[in-house]
């Protein structure tokens, strides 16, 4: 029987780091995923682990925190990595991050999978542990493999660190 998860489940946070000579003026970023489902077959009694797939709106990115900088993120920051984000994401052209499992090893603790992101698709390894209750887990990934180049402002000195960390901690019900 499959599960359907989304929001009411849990947290889907994208966490972001900055580099270059400005790093120190910038922010790092925690995104929330505000809009998002997932669909979840458990694995086989042969072994075979869960068939998995999450789909992200992309306009249901909101920024939750900022941490480090000169100065507290003020609304009209957050406005503006909104738009930047949108932009940089392609929204109007690809609405949804889709991520599908191909195979699963639940001794690893792994899914194997395709993840598409702005209409590119690369293969994609998520960690995740499943234990009362509960699936936390994530996943590295790194924009560029994926054809986005990394914000950049202050003529190129503040810049989008290429890694972006995905992380889950969902409710899970037991099977």
């Amino acid at each position: 029987m499959a599960h359907e998860l989304g929001p009411r489940d849990g947290l889907l946070l994208l966490k972001t780091g900055r580099s270059g000579l400005g790093r120190r003026a910038g922010h790092d970023l925690t995104l929330e995923a505000t809009r998002w489902r997932a669909t979840v077959e458990p694995g086989g009694a042969d072994g075979a682990g869960p068939a998995v797939s999450v789909v992200v709106e992309t306009a249901g990115l909101t920024v939750r925190e900022g941490a480090g900088g000169v100065l507290p993120l003020s609304g009209d920051d957050i406005g503006e990595i909104t738009r930047n984000l949108r932009k940089v994401l392609r929204a109007g052209e690809h609405p949804e991050i889709v991520f599908r499992s191909l195979r699963a090893d639940r001794d690893a603790c792994e899914v194997e999978g395709e993840l598409t992101v702005a209409g590119r698709t690369e293969p994609l390894t998520v960690r995740a542990n499943a234990e009362h209750g509960r699936v936390r887990g994530g996943a590295t990934v790194r924009q560029t493999r994926w054809g986005i180049k990394p914000y950049s402002a202050l003529l190129g000195a503040l810049r989008l660190a290429d890694d972006v960390e995905v992380v889950f901690d969902l409710a899970y019900p037991a099977e």
